[in-house]
């Protein structure tokens, strides 16, 4: 597939996209390229106002609804939600994440946040919606892994970094989660002769606002240190093209992973990414499923 531009992604129109964490960053570009191709775009968001300043600049066919993905609570209520209006769902963007540099914080179901939110709440809400996206032809789950998962770790002891919370540690551990997940998602659907596609991607290194998010509580050095890392990364146009590309691609197969083709997977062109030996591993993708149902208390496939 050629690269997917705003003028080169196919036709979207009958299609329903959900895009979690799409009033800014990664899942604000998705969600802009998805409406202009004329698909019906729900901004899963947690501040409802900047997701109605992000429908406001996107334009097209959108609608926003809340989602906080570090309460379990807040994602049943919107999946049951959703599912009641929009009995088939084409396309579920698992885009939204936090990344935290201070000291460890929990959920509202007592998890650490990072986990809860890029891995747990989105493993909650696919399973939610699993019927949902079933009654689709052909429908997508896109999972936004991260480069860090590369070098992190599952510690199935200490999943919630209770022990050692390191904060960058403990992202690398979600992004490692989601990517497990993506993986294990695609076996699952395989073996039960579903049509849903589990398709994985991530952006390298991109200009979004979380960085300097993370850095904020640091004062003045802090913020000086995010803009400096941010003068090493790529546009978020240019990030958001491996999920673009995971999301619309013609011919785009369970289980394939995008990402940037250039500088160790930093930057460039999309091309298909390397999973780290851990995320491919299908006993861990299995122990991390029955760790995620038990947590989550959703079970599916």
């Amino acid at each position: 597939m050629t690269e997917p531009t705003a003028d080169r992604i196919p036709d979207q129109h009958g299609r329903v996209a959900v895009v979690t964490g799409a009033n800014s960053g990664l899942g604000l570009v998705t969600a802009t390229e998805l409406a202009r191709r004329g698909a019906h775009v729900v901004l899963a968001v947690r501040d409802t106002a900047a997701g109605a300043r992000a429908a406001h600049r996107i334009g097209g066919d959108v609608e926003v609804r809340e989602l906080d993905l570090a309460s379990l609570a807040s994602v049943r209520a919107f999946a049951a939600k959703l599912a009641a209006d929009h009995p088939a769902i084409d396309l579920l963007v698992n885009n939204a994440g936090v990344v935290l540099l201070g000291p460890r914080r929990t959920s509202a179901d007592g998890f650490e946040l990072q986990f809860a939110t890029n891995a747990l709440g989105h493993f909650a809400l696919t399973g939610l919606l699993l019927d949902n996206l079933a009654a689709a032809p052909r429908a997508r789950v896109v999972n936004l892994s991260s480069i860090t998962h590369k070098t992190a770790h599952l510690d199935f002891d200490d999943l919630m970094s209770e022990r050692d919370y390191r904060a960058t540690a403990a992202y690398g551990r979600s992004k490692l989660a989601t990517t497990v997940f993506g993986v294990e998602l695609d076996r699952r659907l395989r073996a039960a002769g579903s049509p849903i596609l589990s398709v994985l991607a991530h952006p390298g290194l991109t200009r979004t606002n979380l960085t300097p998010r993370a850095w904020e509580h640091r004062g003045r050095l802090g913020r000086v240190i995010a803009r400096l890392g941010l003068l090493a990364t790529q546009s978020v146009e240019q990030g958001a093209l491996p999920q673009l590309r995971a999301a619309t691609g013609v011919g785009v197969r369970g289980g394939q992973f995008f990402g940037p083709s250039g500088l160790w997977e930093t930057r460039g062109s999309v091309t298909e990414a390397r999973l780290s030996r851990e995320a491919a591993d299908p006993a861990v993708g299995k122990r991390f499923w029955a760790a995620a149902e038990e947590l989550t208390g959703v079970g599916y496939l």
